[in-house]
């Protein structure tokens, strides 16, 4: 189905959808899916970052590669909107492409952690659209970890420590995913987007399409997500 048109309205900002997870839940996975069917009016936020490039990226596409030396001017010059050390390396959003984006009434999607996600809603509180990606269990976490390859072993093994701390900020979002099928993971993150973009509108063929989708959004807020996240972080 295609994304309904609603009526937007003069002078309509943009949105942030800020999506997070521990690595290996899925949410690159489920941003470039978005970005696929939505570009150009949702635009991914590339961040800078410090850390080496890894094999199938593309500078500008999955980051912006800068050197420790680079990365602090940067900061220094406030350029950045969040930036934060994370496994020994620095990542960073930067302010001036997503203002410009929200006054042009563009929509810019955030692959980031739960660090990241807190600053930039605090930066832009009524513009930002929260979602928070869980795993199906912390062995499937471990599991698609190991798959990738791409990390040493020592890496996998903070990274999957790590998990449980990104995890336990779960409660900071609007909306949880659980990632056990991505189609249907999927789908509720697409749900999610939209009817927070098109709102309300006062054609019945546009409206009837919202409806099915806000019923999709209210679905997943009552599957569970919130007691299943208790249960992946040790909460009863």
């Amino acid at each position: 189905m295609t994304a309904p048109r609603g009526d937007d309205g003069p002078g309509r900002r943009g949105i942030l959808l800020i999506v997070s997870s521990p690595s290996g839940a899925g949410k690159t996975t489920l941003t470039r899916r978005l970005l696929a069917e939505f570009s150009p009016q949702l635009a991914f936020s590339v961040s800078y970052t410090t850390r080496p490039q890894r094999p199938g990226e593309a500078p500008g596409r999955d980051y912006h590669f800068v050197t420790p030396e680079v990365f602090e001017a940067m900061v220094e010059r406030g350029e950045f909107a969040e930036h934060a050390f994370v496994f020994g390396n620095r990542y960073g959003t930067a302010r001036a492409p997503v203002e410009t984006a929200l006054a042009r009434d563009g929509d810019v999607i955030f692959d980031v952690d739960w660090q990241g996600g807190a600053t930039l809603a605090e930066r832009w509180p009524a513009d930002a659209l929260k979602v928070f990606i869980l795993p199906p269990g912390l062995d499937a976490l471990a599991s698609r970890l190991q798959n990738r390859a791409t990390d040493a072993p020592e890496v996998i093994d903070r990274r999957l420590r790590k998990a449980i701390e990104e995890l336990a900020h779960y409660d900071e979002y609007q909306h949880l995913i659980v990632n056990d099928d991505l189609d249907r993971a999927y789908a509720v993150l697409r749900a999610i987007y939209l009817t927070r973009r098109y709102g309300t509108t006062d054609r019945p063929d546009v409206a009837y399409r919202l409806g099915e989708l806000a019923r999709l959004v209210e679905c997943n807020r009552t599957s569970g997500a919130d007691a299943h996240a208790r249960r992946l972080v040790g909460r009863r």
